[in-house]
């Protein structure tokens, strides 16, 4: 089973509490993912892979480490996720961007998706997938096993909240994908809501109902 890695650094938790706050506006609520994903995206791509390249200092030639970002693609679960995405381009400028559109059936929360677009050379890739909540796990499960159909060469899940039932059931189907997350909350409600959780992500990041 792979990792569920829990990235509780206290900027990121601080940030979090501002989140779920009920009375947050629109443009607080989008600065604050945008600011956490920046801070969450040094944790996703710490063991990336490196290469050496010379380069030419002040004083003289030298080695040292780069990213190849072309080869990284963020894969954004829409709508939700595109909030998550600006803060990761922020900090890997040059890594790809797809997106896989999904919506949940509100009467049997299974996924139905609507949209797909990766990039071209997906084997040669590394896929970040995004999306701010891991609730029941059905839209990740989808869009998992749609890209996994491209043969990326890494993949990685990268949410912001997460309720057990979700983690449950995303790694019962993707075993092998280890999951980012801020925070593990208590549960699912009826409606199929995390809680205590921060309400819909999608309606409070683009002031909708």
């Amino acid at each position: 089973m792979a990792a569920i890695h829990l990235v509780d650094h206290p900027l990121i938790q601080h940030k979090l509490t501002l989140m779920r706050e009920r009375g947050r506006s629109t443009s607080g609520f989008r600065r604050l993912l945008h600011e956490i994903s920046m801070l969450m995206a040094y944790e996703v791509t710490r063991d990336m892979p490196t290469s050496m390249i010379e380069i030419e200092t002040p004083l003289e030639t030298m080695s040292s480490p780069v990213i190849d970002g072309k080869k990284t693609v963020f894969v954004v679960i829409m709508r939700a996720g595109s909030g998550f995405l600006d803060g990761m381009l922020d900090v890997v400028p040059s890594a790809r961007v797809g997106h896989v559109g999904l919506y949940r059936d509100p009467k049997t929360l299974a996924a139905v998706e609507y949209y797909f677009k990766m990039p071209t050379d997906m084997p040669a890739r590394d896929a970040i997938v995004l999306d701010p909540m891991l609730a029941t796990g059905n839209s990740a499960v989808a869009a998992m096993d749609r890209l996994k159909k491209t043969g990326p060469k890494s993949i990685r899940f990268v949410c912001l909240l997460a309720a057990p039932e979700g983690l449950e059931n995303f790694q019962r189907h993707h075993p092998d994908v280890p999951i980012y997350t801020a925070a593990i909350d208590r549960e699912l409600n009826d409606h199929g809501y995390i809680v205590p959780g921060l309400g819909d992500a999608g309606d409070r990041l683009f002031g909708t109902k």
